[in-house]
């Protein structure tokens, strides 16, 4: 691999009206680059992608502009997954990752493998989705009988239940924040999701794994002392959809320090 560089800059592009933003920090220009599709509008690169992987990989990330997270929200911007991967591939994406869990499980088991398919056939490109990522986590770690946490209202989280249902998982209770809109809120702490997601396990103490469902919610940092706390794996949006978009460029994945999965020799 050539010498990484040391230079930090987000470069934007727009292409057919839709923005783009790539983190390339302490990458090499011969780095395979992983697209990345959110549903906000804007979004830049997150933090965890380059915390996670400092090295060996690039990101390249858009958004399709969803507003509020319900069925309808989802409706709205669903069509313009596609030309969103389409985009990234023509600047270079060698695979696609689409990064809302709840705009790819909202639907259903099998609405979540037609998505993927349909971005593979439109670019040519392998590709998964956050959702995709939760499944394959807790495959990995032996997760069956789930206590599920999540930001959602009452209707998502419905509907992450069937998901998880249809996708061979025993939900043992899934409970929402209740967020729609994250502006509408002040942030959710460390203090609070830790909370929230540590009294979750405990209504379901014979789970045997947890998940937390949201990529907007910022889980690497807790995915460690979560564990430790309630002494089953945790498997959450965002930490778990780079892994499982990175393992699409031929990368292992592993991200010592952030949990039993992202710590474990592949």
């Amino acid at each position: 691999m050539a010498a990484h560089s040391r230079r930090h800059f987000l470069k934007a592009a727009t292409v057919g009206g839709v923005s783009a933003a790539m983190a390339l920090s302490t990458t090499a220009a011969s780095d395979p680059i992983l697209g990345l599709i959110f549903p906000p509008a804007n979004t830049p690169v997150p933090p965890e992608a380059r915390r996670m992987y400092p090295s060996g990989v690039q990101f390249l990330a858009t958004g399709v502009g969803l507003e509020r997270m319900t069925p309808e929200g989802y409706d709205r911007v669903v069509d313009k997954i596609v030309p969103a991967a389409q985009m990234l591939a023509a600047q270079g994406a060698k695979a696609i990752d689409v990064m809302g869990t709840s705009l790819t499980f909202y639907k259903g088991a099998a609405f979540n493998e037609k998505l993927k398919a349909s971005v593979t056939k439109a670019t040519g490109l392998p590709s998964t989705t956050m959702s995709t990522g939760i499944i394959e986590g807790l495959k990995a770690v032996g997760g069956h009988r789930l206590a599920v946490a999540t930001a959602y209202n009452e209707e998502v989280s419905h509907r992450l239940r069937v998901f998880l249902e249809e996708s061979g998982f025993e939900v043992l209770v899934v409970k929402g924040m209740g967020i729609e809109r994250f502006e509408d809120r002040p942030p959710v702490t460390q203090d609070e999701l830790m909370e929230f997601s540590a009294g979750v396990w405990q209504s379901a103490p014979n789970a045997d794994a947890l998940v937390i469902s949201c990529g907007a919610l910022k889980t690497l940092d807790l995915l460690a002392p979560l564990e430790q706390r309630c002494k089953v794996p945790v498997i959450s949006s965002m930490p778990h959809a780079l892994w499982a978009g990175v393992r699409l460029l031929g990368l292992s994945g592993r991200a010592p320090g952030f949990g039993t999965l992202l710590s474990r020799e592949t």
